[in-house]
């Protein structure tokens, strides 16, 4: 009983957290409808703290569920800052020339 009151507690802090961190870094990074990707996030991640306080599901499934926001934000991101130029030998990818 106390480690599901515990969970619900992190959960929810961290569901705020989630929320308010990607809307920022959306919003930096100037990604699309942040407000969206925002819910998305902390709204996944709150379903699987959801399936684990409630709900009798496999830990993988619960893990998957509350993932799955924040990969698929790391995906919107990752398209959104990407370089257009072609990768040069011997850098890294956003790697600036200051010769």
């Amino acid at each position: 009983m106390v480690v599901d009151t515990l969970v619900a507690v992190f959960g929810l802090v961290a569901t705020v957290g989630l929320f308010g961190g990607t809307y920022w870094d959306a919003t930096r990074v100037d990604v699309s409808r942040p407000l969206l990707w925002a819910a998305l996030v902390a709204g996944t991640f709150a379903v699987g703290v959801g399936l684990y306080l409630f709900a009798t599901v496999p830990m993988t499934g619960v893990l998957l569920t509350a993932n799955t926001g924040l990969v698929l934000y790391g995906f919107e991101r990752e398209v959104t800052t990407e370089d257009d130029d072609p990768a040069q030998p011997g850098e890294l990818p956003h790697e600036s020339n200051s010769e």
